[in-house]
């Protein structure tokens, strides 16, 4: 049985074996004044623990666990296997990955192996038990990250590609039934053996993409779950095993990969300073860093999502992330701001990259809790803070459910594909591998800045909130589908975005009248689209459609909004309809944010205002207190009126409803609703 302790963890990733010189008593007292709890250690340094093939070295992380458990500090270890030594690559060169057939990633980064190759999992394999073996009883160990970030390649290694065809053969039986599934009848691509079966390197054939990214992520999932149960034979009951996710990773998937852990783990990195203030109307782009209070809260959402229970972050910004090129730390008072948004989102750790800046190697100006001086500074104080913050908040605050109004079905197979075959195009008019969250992120923005809160799940039947909204749901089988008519039938309202039902699980477009086995129900059908160049004026709410446009042709339903302009204005941009106890509503387009903000506020009419610059979310503790979290994102001071009768978390003060609270400039209050 995993446990986890009662109260938030904090704390760092933290590499003695980095250090320039000797400090490790130094650096763990610094740590146990800031209230550090948790400490990751070991993921980092196979050479380390194993200088030449069969020579190992153990003993250098003893000094570093003993000196954490007589402060206190919990230590999460992790296993090497991500950060290959160079003796391996060179006895082993058949090992290396290939991102085309043939050619061969290059040495000098990380991740570029085949995890897959027997010679490399042989070696994998000793030293996670050298690892695991020699430290799972020690009694700071709480728990285990095997690898990270995984997922980083899509491998074309021979071997990989003979697993894949033998995986289609064992779903597809033969080869006249995957000519048929896949349509490659189409420029005589038909197989007449499985030998015939092309490398993934030239396909243009969506139906072989859906099952070739549909592979890769099994293959790490099969990669992440083979260390785990290696790791199971060696720890202690309440020790748990997971691995760090980086969710923009291509051959990840979240959803299957967390079914073989015991608790999520992810890397929420963000943009800083300026990208975290609201009001917000920029539209920056999303990678693996967020950037907005909105995306920051959708990547919570998603690690929340992974399992539908509350996950530990294993990294996030201490200071400057990314090249020597961007360095913009947080401005006083973001820190606080960004940790306590991902506790009220169900964090149940908040751990930093890293605990000191790196004096060499590619990350030398992602910077640390401690600067390259080793001295505490401004993030060392300001952390410090948080600590004491977590410290006095105990465990009302460890293991929350956050509160959610809407929920937004998400859709990893709709993603890979959009990746390649990308419905939306970028503004020069190529084609837009971010697709996929053109669509999907507009929506959960619109219901960001409505004021509302958000759950994501990858089924229907997870569900749980009145609404329930479904952009860029391309991929779809037939019972996801009817599950989404009967949620509305059954009283829910259904929001369908563009491109939702389009197309069946192999990729292929479905020959009703769209949205597929939703028309009839909406009342409302399309069999034309376009994309569009320039924004267009809507009437019925405020705002513009963007990037998109459905020919939606009303049956049945209730004209919310219409477009204004001389061509398009011939179909409506929204439609809603009465189906069974509920609603299904169609959006036709992607919304700016306006729109967005407008349609949410539609959806879920809100009662009570903030000032334009404060965020109030919910969440309920395990034991079923009710906790709100009151956030001012600017440099202007603001004033919130409270609707219940709350006790300061943080502080000694009790607030009547009614009462004004006053946040200051980057300020967050946490409250106890009484």
């Amino acid at each position: 049985m995993t446990e986890l302790p009662r109260r938030v963890l904090f704390g760092a990733a933290y590499y003695h074996e980095y250090q320039p010189y000797e400090r490790l008593e130094e650096d763990l007292d610094l740590m146990a004044e800031a209230r550090f709890t948790v400490i990751r250690v070991g993921e980092s340094v196979w050479s380390t623990w194993e200088p030449e093939n069969g020579q190992f070295a153990l003993d250098w992380l003893q000094p570093v666990l003993d000196g954490a458990h007589e402060r206190g500090i919990a230590v999460i270890l992790g296993t090497p296997t991500y950060a290959v030594p160079p003796w391996l690559a060179r006895l082993y060169p058949e090992i290396t990955g290939e991102r085309r057939t043939g050619e061969r990633i290059g040495w000098g980064a990380r991740q570029e192996v085949d995890f897959t190759h027997p010679a490399f999992r042989f070696h994998a394999e000793r030293i996670v038990r050298r690892i695991a073996g020699r430290y799972a009883a020690h009694p700071a160990v709480i728990g285990f990250q095997v690898d990270n970030e995984p997922g980083n390649e899509l491998l074309h290694n021979r071997g990989v590609f003979q697993r894949f065809t033998d995986d289609l053969r064992h779903r597809y039986g033969d080869v006249a039934t995957l000519n048929r599934e896949w349509g490659l009848v189409y420029w005589s691509h038909r197989l007449s053996t499985w030998a015939d079966l092309w490398t993934p390197d030239g396909n243009v054939q969506p139906q072989y993409d859906v099952a070739w990214r549909r592979f890769q992520a099994a293959q790490t999932t099969e990669f992440i779950a083979w260390q785990a149960d290696l790791i199971r034979e060696y720890r202690r009951p309440g020790q748990f095993v997971t691995t760090c996710i980086a969710y923009e990773r291509p051959a990840v998937d979240d959803d299957r990969l967390t079914d073989h852990l015991d608790v999520t783990a992810g890397n929420p990195y963000y943009r800083m300073q300026d990208a975290l203030e609201l009001p917000d109307r920029r539209s920056a782009d999303q990678h693996w860093t967020s950037s907005g209070v909105w995306a920051l809260q959708l990547s919570a959402d998603r690690m929340y999502a992974s399992r539908q229970e509350p996950f530990l972050v294993t990294e996030t910004n201490a200071g400057s992330i990314g090249g020597p090129w961007d360095n913009r730390p947080a401005y006083d008072g973001q820190w606080r701001q960004a940790a306590w948004l991902l506790v009220s989102r169900g964090a149940r750790m908040i751990e930093y990259w890293h605990w000191h800046t790196l004096h060499f190697g590619t990350e030398t100006y992602w910077g640390g809790v401690l600067p390259h001086s080793g001295k505490p500074g401004r993030t060392w104080h300001e952390l410090a803070r948080l600590g004491a913050e977590f410290d006095r908040a105990g465990d009302l605050v460890a293991g929350l459910t956050p509160d959610a109004d809407v929920t937004f079905l998400f859709s990893l197979p709709s993603k890979w594909l959009m990746q390649k075959y990308p419905p939306l195009a970028t503004p020069d008019g190529g084609p837009d591998a971010r697709a996929y969250h053109g669509l999907f992120d507009p929506f959960y923005r619109g219901a960001f800045d409505a004021g509302l809160q958000s759950r994501i799940v990858s089924r229907p039947a997870d569900v749980d909130t009145p609404v329930l909204v479904v952009p860029g749901l391309y991929l779809a089988d037939d019972d996801t589908l009817d599950q989404l008519r009967g949620y509305a039938e059954a009283g829910g309202h259904l929001v369908l975005g563009p491109r939702t039902g389009y197309a069946d699980p192999e990729g292929r477009a479905r020959t009703d009248r769209m949205p597929a086995r939703l028309a009839e129900a909406a009342g409302a059908w399309y069999d034309e689209f376009s994309n569009l160049s320039t924004e267009v004026p809507v009437d019925g709410l405020d705002g513009r459609a963007t990037r998109w446009v459905d020919g939606l042709t009303v049956t049945d339903a209730t004209v919310v909004a219409r477009y204004d302009h001389p061509h398009f204005g011939r179909w409506p941009a929204i439609t809603t309809r009465r189906v069974g106890a509920g609603r299904i509503t169609v959006v036709g387009t992607v919304p700016d944010v306006d729109l967005a903000k407008a349609l949410f506020r539609w959806l879920v009419p809100q009662h009570g205002e903030v000032p334009p610059s404060v965020t109030v979310t919910g969440a309920t503790a395990p034991d079923g207190r009710v906790v709100r979290f009151v956030h001012n994102w600017s440099f202007t001071p603001a004033v919130v009126r409270l609707e219940s009768h709350v006790a300061d978390v943080l502080g000694d003060d009790v607030y009547p409803a009614g009462a004004e609270i006053a946040l200051g400039p980057w300020d967050v209050r946490v409250l106890n609703v009484t």
